[in-house]
């Protein structure tokens, strides 16, 4: 029996594993020097010299028979090559962290939550959205961008989750899964010391900052006013929730924005809530890639209800 044993361990040795592996210490540095994007800031995490790193590297390279980066100033881009190597890696040493993670009891202190938002998404919901987390302290990294931007960092794996207030569309869609969070009404709010206007009534002539029109909610708005047959005077557009929030407290012009962003302002009576426009919602969405390994701590974060993280605003 012992040497039947011997020979088919033999036999499997010979017939499953190829004569030239891939080499998982050098997937590794290309994988961290990938996340950072930066060969020397990596090679001195890693306290190795940066010429031993980018040696392990091009190894890897040569492996594969194609390169994996360009150098982009004193940048390194992943090529298309890279970005199909850095996918599998990302799922081979995730496997490896879940696998750590289950045998020692579920812990995963290492693990940093990557996620991006737009820009121009309301902070107020970022941090009702986020809280949950803060109350955990669970390691994050928060980063801003454009649409196109986050995406495109989400689809090279830097980042675990977007925030946005518009969805993915046209061929793009199939790439990414994307969740409703939560909407919320739009309103004309202003000073506290004018009489409440109402909506469409008593707008004509007072000035209006509006988001600007390659937005969702602006190209809604106009849509809304022309079926009313209102012709608003607009005193300024704004692309940044933020801005648009600190105009409206400071201007004394009325402002098209969604309750959410001047939450605190009209709990605290520095703006009032003029009129509701009928109709007319911002919607948050959650933007993902299908991932066979995603991050833990998002399936609990995203599984909340609308009501529940609205709830979180209070």
């Amino acid at each position: 029996m012992k040497n039947s044993i011997n020979v088919a361990n033999r036999s499997f040795m010979q017939n499953d594993f190829p004569s030239t592996q891939l080499n998982f210490h050098h997937l590794r540095y290309f994988w961290l020097v990938a996340r950072e994007g930066h060969l020397t800031r990596t090679a001195r995490a890693l306290r190795v010299s940066q010429s031993a790193l980018s040696t392990q590297i091009r190894e890897l390279e040569s492996q594969l028979g194609e390169p994996l980066f360009d150098r982009v100033g004193r940048s390194l881009e992943l090529t298309e090559a890279g970005r199909i190597a850095f996918a599998y890696a990302e799922e081979i040493f995730t496997s490896g962290r879940l696998l750590l993670a289950a045998l020692q009891g579920g812990r995963d202190h290492d693990d940093v939550l990557r996620i991006g938002a737009m820009a121009t998404l309301s902070r107020n919901f970022q941090d009702s959205f986020l809280r949950p987390l803060f109350a955990d302290g669970v390691r994050m990294r928060l980063v801003s961008g454009t649409f196109e931007h986050l995406l495109a960092r989400l689809e090279a794996h830097e980042l675990d989750l977007v925030l946005s207030n518009q969805p993915v569309r046209g061929e793009a869609a199939s790439n990414f899964v994307c969740r409703r969070l939560a909407r919320q009404p739009v309103s004309l709010v202003g000073p506290p010391h004018e009489r409440r206007r109402r909506f469409p009534d008593d707008i004509e002539g007072v000035p209006l900052i509006v988001p600007t029109p390659d937005s969702e909610l602006r190209t809604a708005f106009d849509t809304v006013c022309a079926q009313l047959g209102v012709v608003p005077e607009v005193y300024a557009e704004v692309d940044d929730m933020a801005l648009l929030r600190l105009l409206a407290r400071d201007t004394g012009a009325l402002a098209l924005i969604p309750s959410v962003v001047v939450r605190d302002e009209l709990q605290a009576g520095l703006l009032q809530e003029h009129a509701v426009i009928p109709g007319l919602h911002e919607v948050f969405y959650a933007i993902d890639v299908r991932r066979r390994f995603p991050h833990p701590r998002l399936e609990p974060l995203l599984a909340r209800t609308e009501a529940d993280i609205l709830a979180m605003e209070g």
